[in-house]
């Protein structure tokens, strides 16, 4: 139920070719406070409900707890969310014995592509592929429930 999680920018299209799997991605939040947000996403074909806590000070820590619903159910609640819709393409590419997420967001976030990858310790190393830039793990700019509320086309 702890998350750990890395975020960082995305410098090239390189990941396109090396990604083992895409899906299309739509997510909203029934409640976007940082202290604790509750998100529905459909993922492809499946519902998902998710409720995560606040992040540690470094951004890489936080309680996380997820439960598939049944899709129907997800695109009721989508309806009932605060305002603003997240849609991206998630590409997952391995990298090492780790899985690699990036997002490529559309609509309101178009230009915007961030990458993700869980680890089992704050600390772990991990292969950096070269398409990797910056680290953006700290900065609630990129976290999604942000990017509701000021979408990266309005920076």
């Amino acid at each position: 139920m702890i998350e750990i999680e890395r975020k960082f920018l995305v410098v090239s299209n390189e990941f396109i070719n090396q990604a083992f799997r895409k899906k299309r991605i739509v997510q909203a939040y029934l409640n976007s406070n940082p202290e604790r947000t509750v998100r529905v996403r459909i993922k492809g074909t499946q519902g998902f409900i998710t409720v995560k806590g606040k992040s540690n000070a470094s951004g890489t820590t936080r309680v996380e707890w997820e439960k598939e619903i049944p899709l129907e159910e997800a695109e009721t609640l989508l309806n009932l969310c605060e305002k603003g819709i997240i849609d991206k393409i998630r590409y997952e590419i391995q990298s090492g014995n780790h899985v690699i997420e990036v997002d490529v967001f559309s609509g309101e976030n178009e230009g915007l592509i961030i990458a993700e990858i869980e680890l089992n310790s704050e600390h772990e190393s991990f292969e950096k592929p070269a398409w990797l830039g910056d680290e953006v793990t700290s900065d609630e700019r990129f976290y999604n429930s942000h990017l509701i509320k000021k979408p990266y086309k309005d920076w």
